[in-house]
């Protein structure tokens, strides 16, 4: 007894509690095996007997036909109703004058446009016309210019050949007034009017001792001088016609003409009354 009494005294205690969550158990096992029985009871299938049995009948009988079904009708095609038209907003009277004032503006732009384009073919066709005449003129300027040259060029050889037969005719009637010309002398007059071929040489000689220069220069420069003179041979002027380059030396020249005041006459005796000059201090 001591020894049983020892034991439950260390013994745990009991759970409490522990009756009622067995029942709780008990009963949730209850309703799930009825929810579960439930649950197959519909999907049984219910059974069909099926018994076969001949009929007689003492008088025989035709059969009777097979029942043919009645054809269905055919589907009724509803028409298709078009929507109505939406009712259009009738325009006021500013809207109207809008756009009578738009076309109207539109007709103008294009009248002006064919204007325009009118204007702009006339004046190609009028530069097409002036450029025409232009050419059609430069044409016949051309021609004109082309025979007025040819004239030139004929009336300038008829020239030569009259020019011709006259130095002929001149050159025989000098021959039969007896011309104190040589055979080989090619002018017209019976005496010769230029100087001789030493008359320049005579020149010079007359008026280069009256040259006073002394300075040096580079080279042999030339200083041409045109002289004037009277029948007499007096020196009436003188002019510088090409420079030497030395002003010194183009001042000598022009004093010593001055200080010979008269020159020479010629063979015939007679003195040009304009003579060109050439004066070179190495000379």
């Amino acid at each position: 007894m001591n020894a049983t009494a020892d034991r439950l005294e260390f013994a745990p205690p009991a759970t409490p509690g522990l009756l009622r969550a067995f029942a709780l158990a008990m009963l949730a096992h209850g309703l799930l095996v009825v929810a579960l029985t439930l649950s197959v009871q519909w999907r049984r299938d219910a059974q069909i007997i099926s018994a076969e049995a001949e009929l007689w009948s003492a008088i025989p009988q035709a059969v009777a036909p097979k029942l043919q079904e009645a054809p269905e009708p055919p589907p009724v095609v509803q028409p298709k109703v078009p929507p109505a038209p939406k009712e259009l907003d009738q325009p006021t009277q500013a809207e109207i004058a809008l756009e009578r004032e738009k076309r109207r503006i539109e007709k103008q732009k294009q009248l002006e446009l064919d204007q325009r384009e009118k204007a702009k073919q006339a004046k190609l066709k009028e530069d097409k016309l002036k450029a025409d005449k232009l050419k059609a003129d430069q044409a016949k300027q051309a021609e004109a210019a082309k025979q007025l040259a040819l004239e030139k060029k004929k009336a300038a050889l008829e020239e030569k050949q009259l020019q011709a037969q006259r130095d002929k005719n001149l050159a025989r009637i000098a021959g039969l007034a007896n011309a104190t010309g040589s055979p080989s002398a090619t002018g017209t007059a019976t005496v010769a009017t230029g100087p001789s071929a030493s008359y320049g040489g005579r020149i010079r000689a007359r008026i280069k001792p009256n040259i006073v220069f002394t300075e040096e220069v580079v080279g042999n420069p030339n200083a041409t001088v045109e002289v004037r003179t009277a029948p007499d041979g007096t020196i009436v002027g003188r002019k510088l016609l090409k420079s030497s380059g030395d002003k010194g030396w183009d001042e000598a020249v022009l004093k010593a003409i001055d200080k010979t005041e008269v020159l020479p006459r010629d063979t015939d005796g007679r003195v040009p009354p304009l003579l060109e000059i050439s004066f070179k201090p190495k000379d």
